[in-house]
């Protein structure tokens, strides 16, 4: 039977060595694409969408992102950079570059007669291998070292372009506080839920005026303009119902034939909104942020007794004002008393590059905060968060892990100095494969030197030699000082979590190319 009534029209059937040959250069090509905006030194990439929408980053995943990839192999590169970014937030290049080499190597081995699944093996054997050291070489570190996680959130943004300079110390600092602010410990170990951490970014300004709000920044303003615009010492009211009369599903008719019974109609609306309002008043509350729609009668009233209102807040913003405050959501104003009020030191409508906005800050402990990300430029706000956005996700990857490991290459290189010497102890033909893995490793170092206008072969033989020493495991690329150095000593430390991962990531997703 002919194998073309197999499959439907227009499909073609790729076959043995050579689907094997074009997945392996597919997943090289997307490193190569991205090898370039690796660490301190790498590039930013300017991509414009079909509509013509400007992005310019040089975050891994942001990049593959946007690019619009066709061929599966190269989805699946795109799927560990995905990965990455929402387990660790950090580390996206690191895992796909490592991934293209490790392919590289691959097709190197399948061209001298290697079989692919001693291949896979081999690179599995590795792999384990290579967590194990990881946890020996990693140091600990707590949520009270803040020094540390200073550091691993400053590395983080390195490479961002706002990251150069003054600014990630100052950021480094915002999100370190942030992190440590929304922590809780259960059954001794620390939980961060880094949605508690909202980020909000308005264009204007400069980086450095980004701030941390201990509460929660609002995208709404006040209601009614005869409300206060600012209240201090506040009682807040949640409510998840709608400050309106509902006008029921049911075809009812109201039959008026008076003016008389008009008026009564409309004075008896407007007594049950007054009711409502006068159920909020009564309770305390000096604020109130509501769910739902709050109609023009019951936003007179409200004014009236003095109270700040700001209305259709999204649900994701109400939970949040919920763990700052340490107020109740209420779902039927009958049951809204004093207990549920939440507290905060001030809440104010400000204007912010022309829009208003009502902050909600100096909140006892609260559980939630806000980083306001500014920047000159949208394509400035936008790199900021990205780079706040990582260094969230390193300083929460290292609290939860509870160990660092040093960057600048270093740590991947000791790893390569201990593979070889487990190839050996392995022996048969998968000690080629773990070979190649230890060699594919050494990309990393490589391509931060490219970076840096260095010599790639002297760095890497030079790095190869500290390695073999005793003390050298601390020896990585000094991109700053354009050097070969001790990561340790200048303070370029980085959480094993984003190693551990990135490994993961990218052995498992060049075993299935």
């Amino acid at each position: 039977m002919n194998g073309q009534q197999v499959l439907p029209e227009g499909s073609n059937r790729v076959l043995g060595r050579d689907a094997q040959r074009t997945n392996i250069a597919v997943g090289y090509a997307v490193a190569q694409m991205i090898k370039t905006t690796l660490g301190p030194r790498g590039m930013d990439k300017m991509m414009v969408s079909e509509l013509g929408d400007i992005t310019i980053t040089n975050d891994g995943a942001t990049i593959l992102k946007e690019m619009n990839i066709e061929h599966p192999a190269g989805k699946m590169m795109v799927e560990i950079a995905k990965t990455q970014d929402s387990e660790v937030g950090d580390g996206t290049t690191t895992s796909v570059v490592i991934a293209g080499e490790l392919l590289r190597r691959a097709a190197d081995l399948l061209d001298s007669d290697i079989h692919a699944s001693t291949i896979i093996n081999g690179y599995k054997l590795a792999t384990a291998r290579a967590m194990l050291e990881l946890q020996a070489i990693g140091e600990p570190i707590k949520i009270t070292d803040t020094e540390n996680l200073e550091k691993i959130a400053s590395v983080a943004m390195g490479s961002k372009t706002v990251g150069v300079g003054t600014g990630k110390d100052v950021l480094a600092k915002l999100v370190v506080s942030a992190v440590k602010q929304v922590a809780e410990q259960r059954d001794g170990k620390t939980i961060i839920d880094k949605d508690y951490i909202k980020l909000e970014k308005k264009k204007g300004g400069d980086v450095l005026q980004t701030q941390l709000i201990s509460g929660v920044l609002v995208d709404k303003e006040v209601v009614h303009l005869g409300m206060p615009k600012k209240v201090s010492n506040a009682k807040i009211a949640l409510l998840d119902v709608a400050l309106e009369i509902e006008k029921t599903e049911v075809d009812a008719r109201i039959n008026i034939s008076s003016p008389e019974q008009m008026t009564a109609f409309l004075d008896q609306e407007e007594k049950m909104l007054k009711g409502m309002v006068d159920k909020v008043v009564k309770s305390g509350a000096t604020v109130l942020f509501c769910q739902k729609g709050i109609d023009d009668v019951a936003q007179h009233y409200l004014s009236k007794a003095g109270v700040l209102t700001c209305r259709r807040v999204k649900k994701s913003d109400m939970e949040k004002l919920s763990r700052a405050t340490g107020g109740r959501m209420v779902t039927t104003l009958d049951d809204l008393d004093a207990k549920d009020l939440g507290h905060a030191g001030s809440v104010e409508e400000r204007k912010i590059s022309g829009e208003q906005m009502t902050f909600v800050e100096q909140c006892k402990d609260p559980k939630a905060v806000t980083i306001l990300v500014r920047g000159s430029t949208d394509h400035i706000v936008d790199e900021a968060e990205r780079a706040v956005v990582d260094a969230i996700g390193a300083t929460t990857s290292a609290v939860e892990e509870g160990k660092f490991v040093t960057g600048g290459g270093s740590v991947v290189m000791e790893l390569a100095t201990r593979l070889r010497k487990y190839a050996v102890e392995v022996g048969g033909r998968e000690q080629l494969a773990i070979q190649a893995y230890a060699d594919a490793l050494e990309v990393i170092p490589k391509t931060l030197t490219e970076s840096t206008g260095l010599d790639a072969i002297d760095t890497l033989v030079d790095l190869r030699h500290k390695h073999e020493q005793k003390d050298g495991k601390y020896y990585g690329v000094d991109i700053y000082g354009l050097k070969v150095g001790d990561m340790k000593a200048i303070n370029i430390i980085e959480p094993l979590k984003v190693k551990k991962q990135a490994l993961q990531s990218a052995s498992e997703v060049t075993e299935m190319i």
